[in-house]
């Protein structure tokens, strides 16, 4: 749910949804969900000063202590 979450997210944010990727890695405490987006499209991702990727971290926290999970997210260029 958490990889599906981030998902949508990214592809309502770009220009180019068919290049967004995410990428679930679990851990024995962690799960890291990796993003990858166009090159171009990598700002409307991150925002300004970072805040729409923390944005989207809040989200991501959010929905991971709902179902009792520690979820990190890195986007990826």
């Amino acid at each position: 749910m958490l990889k599906e979450l981030v998902e949508f997210t990214a592809k309502s944010l770009v220009d180019k949804p068919a290049d967004v990727q995410v990428t679930e890695i679990e851990g024995e405490q962690t799960t890291v969900i990796e993003l990858r987006v166009a090159k171009e499209d990598l700002g409307k991702v991150i925002g300004k000063q970072g805040r729409t990727a923390r944005a989207i971290r809040t989200i991501l926290g959010a929905a991971a202590s709902k179902e009792k999970k520690r979820c990190v997210l890195e986007i990826l260029e």
